[in-house]
């Protein structure tokens, strides 16, 4: 569906040099000579490199239909990852490439949406949190409380993660998905 460039918005999904391309963020630029345009900042969604584009206001560009489902991750097999979805029960798998980092907060029988365009699955959305166990954690340097102090610790899915000197191995915490970073103390 062809749309105004001034109507693009972060998170649409439009083709561009025929590639699917989902928005960060747009902004309208007003220099002081000529027209307004669009400045839009992009990312593949094939292969996750961003690129920025820019458009004159009144230039049209092709929107995408993206439909999400409700699905759940079953397993990994190999290079694939294996997920159900949540209304019809079909099965399908989406290889590592697609997942990039996220595959590694992937845990079975996690609930999560996935995004179809066009009947073809091209990325999923993770919940906001989820709970991981610190594996390895450097111990705790005393005196050094003067200021917040972190350290690195190790997470059973491989991710190095900065926690506070309180938490030790063996201890469940919440990870946020989006900047992986801790959050709190898992209750």
């Amino acid at each position: 569906m062809k749309i105004q460039a001034n109507t693009i918005r972060g998170g649409m999904v439009i083709e561009y040099e025929g590639k699917q391309w989902s928005v960060i963020k747009q902004a309208i630029e007003r220099p002081g000579k000529g027209g307004a345009f669009i400045q839009v900042e992009m990312r593949d969604i094939a292969t996750g490199t961003k690129s920025q584009a820019r458009w004159r206001t009144q230039d049209s560009v092709e929107r995408l239909e993206v439909r999400e489902n409700d699905c759940t991750f079953l397993f990994k097999d190999g290079d694939a990852y294996a997920f159900m979805d949540s209304e019809n029960f079909d099965q399908f798998t989406l290889p590592a490439e697609l997942l990039g980092q996220r595959a590694a907060f992937l845990q079975d029988n996690m609930p999560v949406t996935v995004e179809f365009i066009e009947g073809k699955p091209v990325g999923i959305s993770l919940p906001q949190t989820v709970v991981l166990t610190v594996v390895e954690a450097d111990p705790v340097v005393k005196g050094q409380t003067a200021a917040s102090s972190y350290k690195p610790g190790l997470l059973e899915n491989g991710l190095k993660v900065l926690i506070p000197p309180f938490i030790e191995s063996g201890t469940k915490i919440v990870v946020n998905t989006e900047d992986v970073s801790y959050v709190e103390r898992a209750k």
